[in-house]
Parts: structure tokens; sequence; C-alpha cells
């Protein structure tokens, strides 16, 4: 298994014998307005460019998108995939969406499509497929609090995370957006994974608090998974990430995890 750190929550993930690209947010720096209503809205996104040419972020197998916010599937991915690489998304509201090649707007909740594209190939993850031999489950998370939730739904939305099994391999857990919370326990707790993946740069809502996770509950996902090798993703692209990578190291070293995490930069792969 290999995990290629891209861009935000954007990895390549290598693993039983497949290249699976996950939320591609594919656009150049800056060329976004910043999330409306969140931590440093005045920002343009994506903050930081992209770590290797775009023609090789897409050369791969498959695609997964948890979920259709912008800084996950954006109008640059929608027009660099192939229209026929296969695509999964989490139901099939976002399979339609994506299939005509269509991305969210955070900024003013509006669908826009890229002119005469369509995706041929479009799964949902409901069902639990397998690609190449390789099993994806969907679990679910949550995109913020519960009390986030009530008051933000329509622009927090549903979101999902994927477990990656294989004979060949370990159980990777790909958590999403989501925050600490009995999802994610009884997600550890039911697969066992011996590979986390967390979105963990603590993108904050005014008001409503973090809608990915932090660095306490980085730590909490450590505790429930002893055994587990921890990669930390989802740092210093967005507008309202406001966690630093060097950050949640020294949160690590003070607290005896930094040889259970990994926090890549940008362009970084981790070997597991």
């Amino acid at each position: 298994m290999k995990v290629t750190q891209i861009r935000n929550a954007t990895l390549i993930i290598e693993y039983g014998g497949s290249r699976f690209l996950i939320d591609p947010m594919l656009a150049p720096k800056e060329s976004m307005p910043g999330f409306a209503g969140t931590a440093n809205e005045h920002l343009r996104n994506p903050t930081v460019g992209l770590p290797g040419p775009l023609e090789q972020i897409v050369d791969v197998d498959a695609v997964i998108v948890t979920h259709t916010h912008t800084d996950h599937w954006d109008e640059t991915a929608a027009e660099a995939i192939p229209a026929g690489l296969p695509v999964f998304a989490q139901h099939f509201s976002d399979r339609a969406l994506i299939r005509d090649a269509g991305y969210v707007s955070l900024e003013d909740g509006a669908v826009h499509h890229v002119e005469d594209k369509v995706f041929s190939d479009v799964r949902v993850l409901t069902g639990n497929p397998e690609f190449q031999g390789v099993k994806l489950r969907k679990v679910p998370g949550q995109h913020g609090s519960d009390t986030a939730l009530q008051f933000a739904y329509d622009g927090l939305q549903e979101v999902c995370g994927v477990v990656f099994s294989h004979p060949d391999e370990k159980t990777l857990y790909l958590a999403g957006d989501t925050v600490w919370n009995d999802y994610v326990a009884a997600n550890i707790a039911t697969y066992r994974p011996e590979v986390i993946i967390l979105n963990a740069g603590d993108a904050q809502v005014p008001g409503l608090g973090n809608i990915i996770m932090n660095a306490d509950e980085v730590r909490a996902v450590c505790e429930a998974a002893p055994a587990a090798t921890i990669i930390a993703s989802h740092f210093e692209a967005v507008n309202h990430g406001v966690a630093t990578r060097r950050e949640l190291r020294e949160y690590l070293a003070a607290h005896g995890l930094s040889d259970r995490v990994l926090v890549p930069e940008d362009g970084e792969t981790c070997a597991l």
C-alpha cells in the first residue's frame, strides 16, 4: 500500500494493484472564492498549488468521491478526469451530479456543469462494490457536530468514509470529512483497520465549531485503534482549515504519538 498526499483531501492510494484518486480538488491556486460563512472566508481557494503535473495526478484506475463539496470534487477535476474512468460516489444523488459533470459551489449552493461532459461509468458505493479485487465498503461519518448538522445541513450535507480490503493488503479506513463521533468509533471497532486516513485540518465554521477532525480527535482515534498507523490529511489548502501540519506534529510529540501518526507534506508518499 502507498498513500500519496496530493493537496487538501486529494490523495492517490495504491492498493491491491490499483491506483485510486481520492476526492480530487484540482483547481489552480486561488482560482475559487473562499467558502462563505467559514473561517478566513476572505482567502481564495485553493491556497496552494498542486505538487505535480495534472496529467500525472489523473493517471489512475478509478476515482472515489466521498462527497461533492468543491474541495473534494471541483470543475477542474470534472474537466481533467477522462470521461470513461470509473468514478465511485457515495449515493445516487452524487452519482447523478458527477455523471453529468456537475459540481457543487459552496459559495452559492448551486450545481454547476462542465459543458458537454458526461461520465459513462459512475458507480455508487452503496452495496459495497469490488474493483479489480479490492472491496470498497461505504461507512458513515458526520461533517460536524450534531448541532452543526441541525443548523447547517444544507451546506454540510452527507458524507461518507470507505474501508478498503484485499487479501494481500492491510485493511485501510479512509474516514473522509468527519469529526470524531460514534460513527467513527463503530467503524474502527467493526473493521479493525490497520491503517486509518483522517482529514484533520480543523476546518472551522464560526459559531458551529470544527467540521473535520482536530488534534484532540486525532488522539481519540489513536486511543480507539492502538495498533493502527494513522495518516493525517486535509491541511493548509483551503481557507477554513485553521490547523497546520507543524501544530499537529507538535501536539503529537507532546502526547507521545509521533510514531503513530504520519503527517505527509503535499507530494509525499507513505509506504505501509
